[in-house]
């Protein structure tokens, strides 16, 4: 097995330095793992042995750059799994929401076939989606249209959303 190296760089971007983190999988293809935004509650933060190594993150910088900048509506990066099983499904959920539209936390938990008290359970898990703005947790709303749980900050979620055209309702 090969040990992987964590790479990392931060990026500038509307909604502030972006942390990039990812290594090369078997043959040399990068992969990332986390973009965090500063202040996120528990986003990633650089340890001592990452490398840092910007050049790896050429291509997401330009995919986040055109998603900024209006001529981007997906991101086609490859991204490490990671998670749990149910993670991976209500992120796979996530995934699925397209551009400039919203969906409530109640429609994500019917989509992964959780009921009643499980929306909570999927709320815990967007909220620990490892990749903010590229797997759209910023498109889930609460069931009466407001903005609610954003780890990186309810006026964050309101700018990409209005960024998106997609905006319900202002910040509570």
């Amino acid at each position: 097995m090969t040990t992987m190296s964590t790479l990392h760089t931060h990026v500038d971007g509307p909604l502030g330095p972006m942390l990039l983190v990812g290594h090369l999988a078997d043959g040399g293809r990068f992969v990332l793992r986390s973009l965090s935004l500063e202040g996120q509650k528990g986003g990633a933060v650089v340890q001592d042995d990452w490398t840092h190594a910007p050049e790896a993150f050429e291509e997401v910088a330009g995919q986040l750059a055109a998603y900024f900048d209006g001529r981007r509506d997906r991101f086609d990066l490859p991204c490490a799994q990671g998670g749990t099983e149910f993670q991976r499904r209500v992120w796979r959920a996530l995934e699925e929401i397209p551009y400039g539209t919203t969906v409530s936390y109640g429609e994500i938990a019917r989509r992964v076939g959780v009921t009643g008290a499980g929306v909570r359970a999927v709320g815990t898990a967007i909220g620990r989606n490892p990749l903010l703005v590229v797997r759209p947790c910023h498109r889930v709303i609460g069931a009466d249209g407001s903005l609610r749980g954003y780890a990186a900050g309810l006026e964050r979620k309101e700018r990409l959303l209005g960024l998106e055209g997609a905006l319900a309702a202002p910040a509570r």
